[in-house]
């Protein structure tokens, strides 16, 4: 979390999806490169890089799922503040708890789901139509940046309990 009242087993949290905020990084120039390949490809030597749907495609996943954790633990969601004074600081308090029990739920929902689409991937070798890609290392990281964002959203619980302050 980004406020100073993080308490110090919370930084290992902030390692944690900064690691993976990295690697969504590293995901993303790899997408930019394929994609650039891609064009010169077609349009310059009218020669179409097979496939390059697909390795975009699930890419974007691990980009997208990866980073996701970070964002939360930096509090980088779009927020909507219409009601913040008619509810006051108290109405703001509850729905900064509420709004991370409900975040924390849906997705935990979505790991559980994931993982086991990804054991059933593993399970069954699938993969993709074109490239024979595996796909149980997408479904991984979908559970693994979810996973990391409901522990982000329960340290933020406990912390919004313990000091008592809405979200800044």
């Amino acid at each position: 979390m980004s406020t100073q009242a993080t308490p110090g087993w919370a930084k290992k949290f902030d390692r944690a999806t900064l690691v993976l905020a990295a690697i969504a990084g590293i995901g993303l120039l790899f997408m930019v490169v394929t994609i650039t390949v891609g064009v010169i490809m077609r349009y310059v030597f009218g020669n179409p890089m097979l496939g390059s749907n697909e390795i975009i495609q699930l890419t974007a996943v691990g980009v997208v799922m990866l980073a996701l954790p970070y964002c939360t633990d930096q509090n980088g969601h779009v927020r909507v503040d219409v009601f913040d004074n008619t509810i006051g600081v108290r109405g703001r308090w509850f729905g900064d708890i509420q709004s991370r029990v409900l975040s924390a739920f849906v997705l935990s929902a979505l790991v559980w789901r994931s993982a086991v689409k990804a054991v059933d991937a593993w399970r069954y070798a699938d993969t993709t139509n074109m490239l024979s890609l595996p796909l149980w290392p997408f479904y991984a990281m979908i559970a693994l940046g979810m996973a990391l964002c409901v522990l982000v959203l329960i340290e933020q619980i406990i912390v919004l309990l313990i000091t008592g302050r809405a979200a800044e």
